[in-house]
């Protein structure tokens, strides 16, 4: 009998991986059909006002170039849910960055230089642009989704006044930006009324159905491919402009159009976490025991798209007590529209509320970790409904033993090698499970192989091969006879790449597409016709049925940090990671997974920061020689590890998702670890040396 037990959990290697090293795996920028023609974007030169002329006499002179479309002659689109995708539709600049008009050429150096070439006037504005906790026009938005708004328990405020223990601060993240390692690129091609796109996306699914919608065609003429993607942390999650400008060129000019954002203008059009304003309030009994929760989050908006970043979800989840408040206030401002990166919500609050939660175990004279043992919960403290599974403590536990943390001198300043002061630190953290209907189909061939098809995404985090084992499982086959098939809108229909659902959710499908098919096989002794046989599963219906539990994953985040006080520098020496996230399903690219959020982590609490000028209302940071994500100097040897998990409340595989959870916690053990080293508290990100040589604050 083949050997299936190995199927899920092993450390399979990532199918895809000879491809990508060798250049045979293709995105969505090297797709170039015959005749293609190539675009690119002017974008606006001020941040707010309207555009009163365009002069592309010399650009449409220039040799080479085709066209250029601006709102007097770009086709009409249908109304968008998105208004950031109504490009050229209108005069309107609603930030800098807007993309005003589009240069259609022969060449990438004829589009380049024809963009160069067209002139716009304008209508200018005053425009606003700087986030503050107290402006006039921050509003609490309305609480569609159980997340935004505001959620209160008690009396926070009176529980507040007379408690042992008190804690009022405020935390500053600064904007972010996703800097996928390919940029977003489309490549188009009307057919007829036929299109098909190559589009750098996180869900081909919703980049067809969008089109469809401002396209005024039926769903089953457009074919959306994304078959590999090199990266997205959120920014992909849903369409973005270039794919709407791609179509359009492709349209007015009857040939396949490829449009390559450059790297500068990602920031402006692409979306971006926005910053917030953190203040957080607790109030404990002398033990440690939490009585009051208070965190209140300010962030921006664009005037166009309302997005809230819901920093305060956390609060709502990690800690009991019987008194609490946690508010979203939006403030829509001249700015481009801000999205989803990575762990949306979950990752600054997080470093917001376990920094807080250190400086309350450091009031209290108790041990960081105690602290959060104490504060431990089997019901999420908002709902009360119980936890499906939630082994915090034990993941503090494990960690605590294996960073050696019982050794630790928990005086600030207490270690030093010369200039430089050493210190470590601690933090939680917690992401949802989430769950999207799907639908898979699962074929087998008379030759004993198997075909998994499902439009999923894989954004590099191996979902190839992940869905690979869970057939193999379900199959009772050994891996290397199942080949999956993803990113296509003509396969079965699936949600996108995001809010670490993926795999929980293609999975279900997939593990209930191969159950049908290994019965029919078993009824049929294992005979397969020449035609091959074939099963399909749809999860609409259970996979998004209300569930009586909490369902989240939680970690535990530690870090030690060498703090130099002479220049400032901050390096981490060690960061070590321990989660409980249901059942592993592939041992290598979780691993992979978790060590990539800590990367992540890493770079919000020490290099990545974005400001918008408010003068100009630019990002000033619009590329990766002013934006500092982490080089491989920065990143020391990174340990992930995880405590087995068996929760019969998820899916068929008993998994949670684990491509955020590591950035989670990560900010925060850092800026607490540097804390220690230093006995200065750093309230605003990033923790750049001219900020620890102030002293924090």
């Amino acid at each position: 009998m083949p050997d299936t037990t190995s199927a899920l959990g092993s450390p399979a290697a990532r199918r895809e991986g000879p491809a990508k090293v060798t250049g045979a795996a293709r995105y969505a920028a090297e797709h170039t059909p015959e005749g293609c023609a190539y675009a690119w974007p002017v974008p606006a030169g001020v941040a707010r006002g309207e555009v009163t002329a365009v002069d592309d006499t010399a650009a449409r002179a220039l040799p080479g170039v085709v066209t250029v479309l601006t709102h007097l002659n770009a086709p009409r689109l249908a109304e968008p849910d998105d208004a950031t995708l109504g490009v050229l539709q209108n005069a309107r600049v609603p930030h800098r960055g807007w993309y005003v008009a589009l240069v259609v050429a022969d060449s990438l150096e004829a589009a380049r230089e024809g963009a160069a070439a067209v002139r716009v006037t304008y209508a200018e504005e005053p425009h606003d642009v700087t986030l503050t906790a107290d402006h006039c026009d921050a509003y609490v938005p309305e609480d569609t989704d159980g997340t935004s708004g505001e959620h209160v328990r008690g009396d926070a405020d009176a529980a507040y006044a007379r408690a042992d223990a008190r804690v009022d601060v405020t935390y500053r993240v600064p904007p972010l930006h996703n800097h996928p390692m390919e940029p977003h690129a489309a490549t188009a091609h009307w057919e007829d009324d036929r299109l098909t796109v190559y589009d750098s996306s996180q869900g081909a699914g919703t980049v067809r159905d969008v089109l469809a919608g401002l396209f005024e065609l039926p769903k089953d003429q457009v074919t959306v491919v994304s078959e590999h993607v090199g990266g997205g942390f959120g920014s992909k999650g849903t369409p973005r402009p270039h794919v709407v400008l791609a179509v359009m060129a492709s349209r007015v000019t009857g040939r396949p159009v490829k449009l390559v954002l450059h790297r500068r203008e990602l920031a402006a059009v692409v979306g971006h976490r926005s910053p917030t304003v953190q203040r957080v309030r607790l109030a404990a009994e002398a033990d440690g025991t939490l009585t009051s929760v208070v965190h209140e989050v300010t962030s921006h908006t664009s005037r166009i798209k309302e997005f809230v970043e819901t920093a305060a979800a956390v609060t709502r989840v990690m800690y009991p007590s019987p008194h609490g408040r946690t508010t979203h206030r939006v403030l829509p401002l001249d700015v481009p529209s801000p999205s989803w990166m990575r762990a949306p919500g979950e990752a600054p609050g997080m470093y917001a509320l376990e920094s807080a939660m250190d400086e309350l175990a450091e009031t209290l004279g108790i041990d960081p970790v105690e602290l959060r043992l104490r504060n431990d919960t089997q019901r999420e403290p908002d709902s009360s409904r119980p936890f499906s599974s939630r082994h915090l403590a034990e993941c503090l536990r494990e960690g605590a033993r294996r960073f050696d943390w019982s050794g630790r001198d928990p005086r600030p300043r207490s270690r030093a090698e010369g200039p430089v002061m050493v210190g470590s630190g601690v933090a939680a953290a917690t992401y949802p499970v989430n769950v999207a209907p799907s639908r898979a189909s699962a074929h087998a061939a008379p030759d004993g192989s198997f075909v998994v098809r499902v439009n999923a995404t894989d954004i590099g985090t191996g979902a190839r091969t992940v869905l690979a084992q869970v057939a193999a499982d379900a199959l009772g086959v050994p891996v290397d006879r199942v080949r999956t098939e993803v990113g296509n809108s003509d396969l079965p229909t699936a949600p996108l790449a995001g809010g670490s659902s993926g795999t929980a959710s293609w999975g279900w499908a997939v593990h209930e597409a191969c159950t049908r098919l290994a019965a029919d096989l078993a009824d049929r002794r294992g005979q397969v016709p020449s035609s091959g046989l074939d099963a399909t599963a749809d999860t609409a219906g259970r996979a998004d049925a209300d569930s009586a539990y909490a369902r989240h994953a939680f970690g535990a985040h530690f870090a030690e940090v060498g703090v130099d006080t002479v220049t400032g520098e901050v390096r981490v020496r060690r960061l070590l990671g321990v989660y409980a996230a249901g059942r592993i399903l592939n041992s290598r690219t979780a691993r992979s997974q978790f060590i990539g959020g800590m990367t992540m982590g890493l770079g919000m609490a020490l290099t990545e920061g974005s400001t918008l000028d408010p003068a100009f209302g630019d990002f000033v940071e619009r590329d990766l020689a002013g934006y500092h994500v982490p080089a491989h100097a920065d990143v020391p040897a990174i340990e992930a590890h995880w405590i087995d998990e068996d929760d019969p409340h998820l899916n068929p595989m008993g998994s949670k998702g684990i491509g955020e959870i590591g950035i989670v916690g990560t900010a925060a053990a850092i800026g607490n670890a540097v804390h220690h080293a230093t006995g200065a508290r750093q309230r605003e990100l990033p923790i750049t040396p001219d900020r620890v040589l102030a002293g924090g604050g």
